[in-house]
C-alpha cells in the first residue's frame, strides 16, 4: 500500500543518492554573466529574474540551505542583494521562488494529460506513463528531487508543497480517469486517490532504474513501463474489464 506521506510519494522517494546528477556525479553552479548598470528593458528584468532563481537552486543545491547565503547567491551572478531583498523578503522567500520555479518546470500541464485520454484505457494510461517517467529523467525532474531529498529533512514543508503544487493536480486527473473508466460502481473498486499513487508509485519505477544506471537506454525503459502497467492493470481492474494475456508462444502438448 503506498504511503500517504508525500515525503514519500513516487514524486520525492526515488532518488537515492542525494545531490547528484543521473551519472552519480555532483553538478557544479553554472557561473552566469554579470548584469551592467542602468535601467533595464522588462525583457531584461524577466531573465534576470530567471537567472536568479535558476542560480540561486544551484547554489542551494550545492551548499544545501543552511550553507547557502544571499551574498554568495547575488555575488555569483553580479546582482545586488537589495534585488533579492526587495522581490523576496530573505534567503527563505528565495528558496521557495527557486523551489516553485523548479516544479513549474517539471510539472505535467493538466490539458497535456486530459489530451491523451482515447477509447484504449491501457494506452490512455501508457500514454500518460512516458510522460510522467519523460519528466521524472529530465534535468529539471532531477533537480526537483535533488533540492527534495537534499532539505526535506530538515524542512519537511518542502515534501508537501511540492505534492500540493505539482503532484496533486496528478493524482485528482488519474483518480477522475479510474473513476470514469474503471468504477462504474464505487463498491466495486478501493479508494481512488489511493490507487493513483500506487499507479504512480508502480509507473515511476523504470525512472528511478534508469537514474540508478540499472536501465540502459529507452528501448528498455519503454518495455518496463509496458510491462509494469499490465502488472496494474492485471491488479486494479475487476476481473471482467481485465486485459487479455498475451499469447503464449510455447507449443501446446499433445
Amino acid at each position: 500500500m503506498p504511503s500517504s506521506n508525500p515525503l514519500t510519494s513516487p514524486l520525492t522517494d526515488w532518488m537515492g543518492f542525494l545531490g547528484r546528477s543521473a551519472t552519480g556525479k555532483l553538478k557544479r553552479p553554472v557561473r552566469r554573466k554579470r548584469y551592467g548598470r542602468g535601467r533595464p528593458r522588462r525583457d531584461e528584468i524577466e531573465q534576470r529574474d530567471h537567472d536568479l532563481l535558476v542560480g540561486a537552486l544551484d547554489h542551494f543545491l550545492e551548499k544545501g540551505y543552511a550553507g547557502a547565503t544571499v551574498d554568495a547567491i547575488t555575488h555569483s551572478l553580479g546582482m545586488a542583494k537589495r534585488t533579492v531583498y526587495a522581490r523576496y523578503g530573505d534567503k527563505h522567500g528565495l528558496f521557495k521562488a527557486a523551489l516553485q520555479r523548479a516544479i513549474d518546470d517539471w510539472v505535467v500541464p493538466l490539458d497535456q494529460l486530459q489530451a491523451l485520454e482515447c477509447a484504449d484505457l491501457e494506452e490512455t494510461l501508457l500514454g500518460i506513463s512516458r510522460i510522467l517517467v519523460a519528466r521524472m529523467m529530465s534535468p529539471a525532474g532531477l533537480r526537483l528531487i535533488r533540492i527534495t531529498n537534499a532539505e526535506s529533512y530538515r524542512m519537511p514543508e518542502i515534501g508537501a508543497y511540492i505534492y500540493n503544487q505539482g503532484g496533486r493536480q496528478i493524482i485528482l486527473h488519474l483518480s477522475d480517469l479510474f473513476r470514469r473508466r474503471m468504477a462504474p460502481d464505487p463498491t466495486d473498486m478501493p479508494d481512488l486517490e489511493d490507487l493513483a499513487m500506487t499507479f504512480l508509485n508502480v509507473m515511476l519505477g523504470p525512472a528511478r532504474l534508469n537514474a540508478w544506471g540499472l536501465v540502459p537506454d529507452a528501448a528498455a525503459v519503454e518495455k518496463l513501463t509496458r510491462q509494469r502497467l499490465r502488472m496494474f492493470l492485471l491488479g486494479a481492474l475487476p476481473r471482467r474489464h481485465r486485459p487479455r494475456p498475451s499469447p503464449s508462444k510455447t507449443p501446446r502438448r499433445q
